[in-house]
């Protein structure tokens, strides 16, 4: 009862979250019924691989709001969570890999076909335990969380900040890049992981499973957004506003700046990791491109054109550039990058504080002229039965 009165208080007040997350609700519950009980031809009918695509920007949405969850409240700006995204789809990977046993193309029921191509003669020892899936959930988790942690300690008792600490997050992930190209690293090199079979015993080609999954994501973005939002609201995140803001002063009435800074990067870390984990089985594929730094910049981007510092502006930049991105390249195959870099230069002129900080401004500029309408109202009203 607690936490469910804990995290009720943290929604109190953020309209813009809640409109949110009741959007993605009736998303994960009216959408999977429009596939299954409308007919094909009905104009409200949705086609299963617009549920897998939906499914995938609700994942890249978890994943913009582990970014805004740094660098909003604590003003991190990572260059590197694509690392971590990464990372937890190749756990997820590795999982969906395992479970195709014998029916790859070269029939080995131990090993996948990479490395039987590759002329490998036994299951590297970081493959053990990949065929049960609560282990490859726990990599989902652990190898973000560690690696956030190893990272943030290295970088924050260093007091490495700004610029500097962006730079350092990017060539994170580009070391990472390089390294799971090479065929030896032993998770398929440039081609990466792919032809997933199923996951759980169900198969990733049905339509039934498709469903569930982005039915999974979406409450997994709910959960991630009650979460975020817990922290942001309560002390530790008042605190990691100040040191926004302020670190040095910070610092110097007492704060464990290094910690908390620390510990807010790890759970935006694994939050990306899940993000990736289910990326994977919806997408089909994971390779070493998913670790390149321009995709930790787009993210970015992501979150600017949202609105930075609002959680909820991050969902809705997250599932609005990537819309548009399939829109594009569908409509305007040939320029489709020189629209999109169009938008985002527009946004940038003209939405400086994202789309949610330019609605809010007009809103709150209507609000103010009505007020002085009925203040003007008022004492106008007042003079005359003044004069009477």
């Amino acid at each position: 009862m607690q936490s469910k009165s804990f995290v009720l208080s943290a929604m109190r007040g953020d309209k813009g979250g809640q409109f949110t997350v009741f959007a993605i609700l009736a998303a994960v519950i009216l959408v999977p019924l429009a596939n299954v009980m409308l007919p094909v031809g009905h104009p409200l009918h949705v086609e299963t691989f617009t549920i897998s695509l939906m499914g995938k920007y609700l994942s890249y949405a978890m994943l913009a709001l582990a970014v805004d969850l740094v660098w909003g409240y604590l003003g991190i700006l990572s260059l590197g969570h694509g690392a971590f995204f990464a990372l937890g789809g190749y756990a997820m990977g590795m999982y969906l890999m395992r479970q195709i046993g014998d029916r790859g193309v070269y029939g080995n029921p131990i090993l996948p076909d990479f490395m039987v191509f590759l002329d490998w003669q036994a299951l590297p020892w970081f493959w053990q335990g990949f065929d049960q899936f609560w282990f490859a959930c726990l990599m989902v988790v652990l190898v973000p969380g560690i690696l956030a942690y190893l990272f943030g300690y290295l970088a924050f008792r260093s007091r490495v900040s700004g610029v500097y600490l962006s730079i350092m997050t990017q060539a994170l992930t580009y070391a990472l890049m390089l390294a799971f190209f090479r065929n030896e690293m032993g998770f398929g090199g440039n081609n990466g992981l792919t032809d997933f079979k199923d996951i759980l015993g169900y198969s990733l080609q049905q339509d039934a499973t498709k469903i569930g999954l982005f039915m999974v994501t979406g409450v997994a973005l709910v959960l991630s957004y009650f979460v975020c939002r817990s922290v942001i609201s309560s002390r530790l995140g008042r605190v990691s506003m100040a040191i926004r803001d302020t670190e040095s002063r910070t610092r110097f009435m007492g704060y464990d700046v290094d910690g908390i800074k620390l510990w807010i990067f790890v759970l935006s870390a694994v939050i990306a990791g899940i993000a990736g984990a289910l990326y994977v089985p919806q997408v089909g594929i994971i390779n070493p491109g998913e670790f390149a730094p321009l995709n930790s910049i787009e993210i970015v981007v992501w979150v600017a054109l949202g609105g930075r510092a609002t959680l909820f502006g991050a969902i809705v930049g997250a599932l609005v550039i990537n819309y548009a991105k399939s829109w594009f390249t569908v409509e305007f195959p040939e320029v489709w990058l020189f629209a999109l870099g169009g938008l985002f230069v527009l946004s940038t002129m003209y939405f400086p504080k994202g789309l949610i900080g330019f609605i809010s401004d007009k809103t709150q500029l209507v609000k103010n002229k009505i007020g002085a309408k009925r203040k003007a109202s008022d004492t106008s009203n007042s003079s005359k039965e003044a004069t009477v």
